[in-house]
């Protein structure tokens, strides 16, 4: 015999589904967080070094070697993600706390590309907002950018808010599937697409239960 359904079920149903999408997305942008504040921070280290120790590129060079062998499976501590850490660093250490909360709620990616395509703070402020706020996919972000848009819109949006990106945004998936994050998850490489679900619901249950609500 059939199951007979209540009447609002499909309605509960969908509220759950939206609730499960709103936790992966908390959770990865929760990790994205972690991973931006650490490239900040080895940046930061680098061009400390750089300026007030006088080291060169070999250094970096050797890090990274170092880095490798330490965490095979992390592509992140790459040669030229560690020159890109200082860059990022040195183009946005005088930049005021909004603009560091901002590169903190996108993906490397999205903060690369901005990073080479901005002549000022100014001029990232207005894409980092404007990628944070309508949930652009690099893509996008990179056809805006080509475009000139912050000519054409003038200042800044200046309407940040801590808000998560929308499930169902560009944004939000990309920073789902973002390789940074699963490589920072100590995840490796060639992991089929169910092992990939797999741990991201477990890393999920982790972070959200040290988040709490």
């Amino acid at each position: 015999m059939p199951l007979t359904l209540p009447p609002d079920y499909r309605a509960w149903l969908e509220n759950i589904k939206s609730s499960i999408r709103s936790a992966q997305i908390k959770a990865a942008v929760s990790v994205n967080s972690e991973l931006i504040g650490l490239y900040w921070e080895l940046g930061k280290m680098i061009v400390e070094r750089q300026e007030n120790a006088n080291w060169g590129s070999a250094v970096i060079e050797q890090l990274a070697t170092d880095l490798k062998a330490a965490f095979p499976n992390l592509s992140g501590f790459s040669r030229p993600n560690l020159f890109f850490m200082g860059q990022f660093y040195r183009f946005y250490r005088d930049a005021d706390e909004l603009v560091l909360q901002l590169v903190r709620q996108i993906p490397w990616g999205h903060n690369l590309l901005i990073l080479r395509k901005s002549d000022s703070v100014e001029t990232a402020q207005f894409y980092l907002e404007a990628t944070q706020r309508n949930g652009w996919s690099r893509a996008i972000l990179e056809l805006q950018i080509e475009s000139g848009l912050h000519l054409r819109q003038g200042a800044a949006v200046s309407n940040f808010g801590k808000t998560l990106p929308q499930p169902q945004s560009e944004l939000a998936q990309q920073t789902l599937k973002d390789p940074y994050i699963f490589d920072f998850l100590a995840l490796t490489e060639g992991m089929k697409e169910l092992d990939f679900e797999k741990q991201l619901t477990e890393h999920i249950t982790r972070f959200l239960l040290e988040l709490g609500a």
